[in-house]
């Protein structure tokens, strides 16, 4: 089922009682003696989820999650896209050097934090067959990373395995075995 929005529901609802009025003649008012309890949420869980929503239900990227949390950058990412991640998992973060990912999630570094987990994000969507041998792909932080291609074998800057491709509502989230760390500025 897709989202009903909650103005969709009161509008429904007032053509719906407008409807049921036509027939009613008298200046009487209609009333009811049953409460209607109010809607606080509709739950879909059919729709595809966003990519937010595709890492937070995954045990591999909780790494991943918190630092989007403490870069304050999940609500843009649950924004409509469409997104590329390239999402490092949480052994990947374990490769860094002891301390790294401690280190990044101080509040005093969130934007050192921000400007690599931006590195791993382009805005669009690059499909596996889109991607080419050499090709090189503008970050949000606005630097590249380059991609190898050897048939369907995919690596990010030569050293992170795209591991699997997991398509969502805003985009495509390729799963990475290394943290990417842009150049230094």
């Amino acid at each position: 089922m897709k989202k009903i929005s909650l103005g969709a529901i009161i509008l429904f609802s007032l053509i719906f009682s407008c409807k049921s009025d036509e027939g009613n003649k008298s200046n009487t008012p209609v009333t009811s003696t049953e409460q209607t309890p109010p809607v606080t949420e509709i739950k879909d869980d059919v729709s595809q989820k966003d990519v937010v929503q595709v890492a937070l239900g995954s045990k591999d990227h909780t790494t991943l999650v918190a630092a989007l949390k403490q870069a304050e950058l999940v609500d843009v990412l649950k924004k409509s896209g469409p997104f590329t991640v390239f999402a490092p998992t949480n052994a990947a973060f374990d490769k860094l050097p002891k301390g790294t990912v401690e280190d990044l999630m101080k509040p005093e570094n969130k934007d050192k934090l921000a400007d690599i987990l931006q590195y791993h994000v382009s805005v669009g969507i690059y499909k596996q067959e889109m991607l080419q041998d050499g090709q090189s792909l503008g970050q949000v932080n606005s630097q590249n990373i380059k991609i190898t291609k050897s048939g369907d074998k995919i690596k990010v800057n030569g050293t992170a395995n795209v591991v699997a491709v997991i398509p969502a509502s805003n985009g495509l989230i390729y799963v990475i075995d290394e943290v990417l760390l842009p150049p230094k500025k």
